[in-house]
């Protein structure tokens, strides 16, 4: 298999592959101030492919590093207008045949950026970047399925009679913070969960006052980044090999990103802490309106308590009292027992196969090596989790 990223590297004199490198360019080579003036006009938030935490993921994140970007810019040429970082079907599952698939950001969302301004025709010009590249069809992961970007390219698709295929889908938890946080707790968990979870909290102010810190300013966020990667490796993602700090190249994006995106105030993390000792915090994203739940550490030490949990109450608080944000994006797997009690709104996130010609054969083989990779995965898991128990 030729990966298609890399065609215009193997026959540089071919007017086919001087069009693929135009259309697929490295994602590091996107200017940085108009990757950001995009996502300010972006059609719907998407705080994982901001530039401060996606070249970040692309540098030096495990399995996720070099990847490619479409780009589509106005009839001017001047003003980026979509943006749809990308890799090959080969790089993402060794699958080899002609399709791009959204290159993974950590975080559980892919949805591209998408002017708001323009979106019928950014999204035109990505879906022709993306033919142009030599790809057959597009593989987005983790899309917001009724979101705004999702209903740009099905509306471009069906102008050329074309339809997006779901390959698989669940329904995940997220916040509507318009709403009073005390009454939304209330309606959410009812009065005898809230009064268990505060008999918890007093027990855990037995070790000291706790206290609930938010890190946002960057002199504020290193410390709070280094107590969040502490409390994670220290837990059960810590004997799985699965922390963040216990690979070198994750711990190098995230040292990375989260100081990134404090500077243009689009990251803070969140710390609950009984006395001096910390014992749970977060990882929170902004983006326009919406925040996004990245990640949750705690010590375990006071698991009884409930951290995790008295952790999320107080986020809940501290997004409902901010007008800035409407919403947040839990980012977390279908049927969470720690957020979906809390967090009562839901929308559909799924995996979509984009077909960029009609009737075309090549999409049907893509379709079914994707299936065939999908029972395989769900397979491997399903061992997993019997050999841990």
């Amino acid at each position: 298999m030729v990966d298609i990223a890399h065609q215009a590297a193997i026959n540089p004199a071919s007017a086919r592959d001087a069009a693929t490198a135009r259309a697929l360019v490295p994602l590091t080579s996107v200017e940085p101030g108009q990757w950001r003036a995009l996502a300010q006009r972006a059609i719907e938030p998407n705080g994982y492919y901001l530039p401060g935490w996606e070249l970040a993921v692309s540098a030096s994140a495990r399995g996720r590093t070099d990847a490619s970007a479409l780009a589509a810019f106005d009839g001017s040429s001047t003003r980026l207008i979509g943006l749809m970082p990308v890799t090959s079907l080969w790089r993402a599952w060794k699958i080899p045949l002609p399709a791009l698939v959204s290159a993974h950001p950590y975080g559980t969302l892919c949805s591209p950026l998408i002017d708001r301004d323009a979106p019928i025709e950014a999204t035109t010009r990505l879906l022709q970047q993306a033919r142009e590249a030599g790809a057959h069809a597009l593989v987005l992961n983790d899309v917001a399925l009724d979101g705004a970007a999702m209903n740009s390219l099905t509306q471009v698709l069906g102008r050329d009679g074309l339809k997006p295929r779901v390959l698989s889908s669940y329904i995940r938890a997220s916040l509507d913070a318009t709403q009073d946080g005390e009454t939304l707790l209330r309606e959410a968990l009812g009065a005898k969960k809230l009064k268990e979870l505060r008999r918890l909290r007093h027990r855990l102010e037995e070790h000291g006052p706790v206290a609930f810190d938010v890190a946002r300013r960057p002199d504020e966020i290193g410390p709070a980044l280094e107590t969040f990667l502490q409390l994670e490796a220290s837990g059960w993602k810590g004997k799985r090999g699965t922390a963040l700090v216990q690979h070198a190249g994750d711990a190098t994006f995230i040292r990375r990103a989260v100081p990134a995106l404090s500077e243009t105030a689009q990251c803070e993390i969140v710390t609950l802490r009984a006395g001096a000792t910390p014992v749970a915090a977060g990882i929170v994203l902004r983006h326009q309106d919406r925040a996004f739940f990245f990640k949750l550490g705690i010590d375990e030490r006071f698991a009884k308590y409930s951290p995790g949990v008295q952790l999320t109450l107080e986020l809940t608080r501290h997004l409902c009292a901010d007008p800035a944000i409407a919403s947040a994006d839990s980012t977390a797997g279908a049927d969470h027992p720690m957020i979906n009690p809390i967090w009562r709104g839901r929308f559909a996130i799924g995996d979509v196969l984009i077909p960029l010609r009609r009737n075309d054969p090549v999409v049907a083989l893509i379709h079914g090596a994707l299936a065939a990779h999908g029972a395989a995965y769900a397979a491997a898991r399903r061992a997993v989790r019997l050999l841990r128990k």
